[in-house]
């Protein structure tokens, strides 16, 4: 009984912090993150303040552990690469893995990209940088000359331009997001046959 009603009492507190976490981020992206207080996302949930401070203290705490808890695949992705060989299978596959990535955290690199200086400012911009250096080098070939490097790179900026700058074009999402992700597809597959290309001995 005891075991049963501890998880009850976890559950209840994860729900809590999730829904912190969800409001607080529509709140970010509605009138920007410096605009936004503690009081107005303890309003919009309908909790006193007292309540927000019990699972978090600022609004610092609040974005590093949404960035914390959506970014985590990320992580996942990056230390699958590293196991894989450096084939253009494995490179497609981070391709599509990270795309995935990409659509189901959508609001938080919204969010970053419209609030850009602020993210610079706080912790989580330099841990985004990190992750970005984390798949850069998983797929890099570390023997590519400047222009595969360049398009291997490209193409993982590709997703996220995808996502920021087709959201107004007409459309089903589905179909843009797959749109992009062959796009990016093919900047890997040039990218990769152009370094095999220039290894092969000259007859």
């Amino acid at each position: 009984m005891d075991g049963t009603m501890d998880g009850t009492k976890q559950r209840r507190r994860g729900d809590t912090r999730q829904r912190i976490q969800d409001v607080a981020l529509e709140l970010f992206a509605e009138q920007g993150y410096e605009k936004t207080s503690l009081r107005e996302i303890a309003e919009r949930l309908e909790v006193t303040k007292a309540a927000l401070y019990y699972h978090f203290k600022t609004k610092e705490e609040i974005l590093v552990s949404i960035f914390a808890d959506l970014t985590q695949p990320i992580l996942d992705l990056i230390e699958w690469g590293r196991q894989q060989p450096h084939s253009l299978e494995t490179k497609q596959e981070i391709v599509r893995r990270y795309s995935a990535i990409l659509a189901d955290a959508t609001p938080l690199f919204r969010f970053m990209q419209e609030n850009q200086a602020t993210v610079r400012e706080l912790r989580v911009g330099e841990t985004f940088k990190e992750r970005m250096q984390g798949l850069r080098e998983i797929m890099v070939d570390p023997e590519a000359d400047l222009v595969d490097q360049v398009r291997y790179t490209s193409a993982i900026f590709t997703l996220h331009a995808g996502m920021f700058f087709l959201q107004d074009l007409a459309g089903d999402p589905e179909d843009k997001r797959k749109a992009v992700l062959e796009v990016a597809s093919d900047l890997v597959t040039q990218a990769h046959e152009g370094s095999r290309t220039k290894d092969r001995p000259q007859t």
